[in-house]
Parts: structure tokens; C-alpha cells; sequence
């Protein structure tokens, strides 16, 4: 296989986008994300994406040989931290409904509120190379610290965990938490 450095993806730029679980999902990484709405700016350290997983290994008599590897848990999650303060943002931080009137701005915070199920996708761009990533039933599974400090941003970090949904399976028929679609993958691409 011979080596090439225009395979090389940096994540310069993308967009973290939210929508209702009955949002059209994609189906590429072109065109429009019909009932979805972009969260603004994210910090400079960008989107994190963690799978977590956890297995047991089977013992055989002979030796105490590892005769296999058993996965009994699994799970995706996306971090990123938002720096706009608006109602989007603040309503997905809090789990909760922003009053957004003329003479009123406030929401009420419930610590245990996590908002219910969205869908995102989170598009990621090198130049004219694009990774979207599609998580049809995402939860807010945990929050940062709010600091409020002068000369740094406010920001609003969560944590996305993506379950499983039935609208994307693998070739097995499993459930899939996300799907991933990017330009370098088509066939003729790099």
C-alpha cells in the first residue's frame, strides 16, 4: 500500500447541529439538514468522540489460556463545549424551556433535567472534504462547569451519549448510535 499525505484529514472547521428525533435524517454529505438547527460557535478544542467499551475474557482450564474476548457493554458519546449564548444553547445545557419574550428571559434550572432525546449531526471540514456524523437519538448525558471569569468565554460543555436506533443498522441488522458519511470515502475518492 503505498503511503499518501493527501489522506490526511484535519479538522478545520464543521458545525454542530440539533434537531427533533422526527427530524429528516441525511443521507450524504450533500444537502441541506431539513429540521435542524446549528448551535454556533464551538471552543477551539473542537468535538471529542469517545466509545467506551468494556469486555471479559474467557479462561480456558489448560494454562489459564485466553480462549476469547466477550464485549459486555459498549457506548458512543460526543463532547464539545458551545460558546453562544442563546436560547438553543442554553436550553440544551439546562435540559429545559427558555421564556424568550420582550420583557422576559428566563428559564428554571432543575439539576436532574437532561431535555429529553434530539438528533444531531456534527459535520466536520477539510477544504472541500466533508465528515457528518448523524446521531438520530442523542441525550444529554453530562454538563461542565459554567465559570465565569474575565477574559474567557462562557460556555456551555456537554456530552452527548448516542444510543441506539433502529433508523441505522450495520450490514448484520444491528442497531447503530451514529452513522458516519464522508466525501473521502465515496468510490473515486482518495
Amino acid at each position: 500500500m503505498a503511503l499518501n499525505s493527501a489522506n490526511v484529514r484535519v479538522a478545520v472547521t464543521g458545525e454542530v447541529l440539533m434537531g427533533l428525533t422526527t427530524a429528516t435524517a441525511p443521507t450524504g454529505t450533500a444537502g441541506v439538514t431539513t429540521g435542524f438547527t446549528g448551535l454556533g460557535f464551538v471552543s477551539e478544542d473542537g468535538v471529542t468522540e469517545t466509545r467506551d467499551r468494556s469486555t471479559d475474557d474467557i479462561k480456558a482450564w489448560q494454562n489459564g489460556a485466553t480462549v476469547r474476548t466477550v464485549v459486555t457493554d459498549g457506548s458512543l458519546s460526543y463532547q464539545f463545549t458551545l460558546l453562544e449564548t442563546r436560547k438553543d444553547t442554553v436550553e440544551l445545557y439546562y435540559g429545559t424551556t427558555v421564556t424568550a419574550a420582550a420583557s422576559d428571559g428566563s428559564f428554571v434550572i432543575v439539576p436532574t433535567n437532561t431535555g429529553g432525546r434530539r438528533s444531531f449531526i456534527i459535520d466536520v471540514v477539510d477544504g472541500a472534504e466533508l465528515i457528518r456524523t448523524y446521531i438520530p437519538s442523542g441525550e444529554v448525558s453530562e454538563v461542565g462547569d459554567r465559570v465565569y471569569v474575565n477574559g474567557d468565554p462562557i460556555g456551555y460543555e456537554v456530552t452527548i451519549k448516542a444510543y441506539p436506533s433502529a433508523s441505522i443498522t450495520d450490514a448484520s441488522g444491528a442497531q447503530g448510535s451514529a452513522k458516519v458519511y464522508a466525501t473521502a470515502l465515496k468510490t473515486g475518492g482518495a
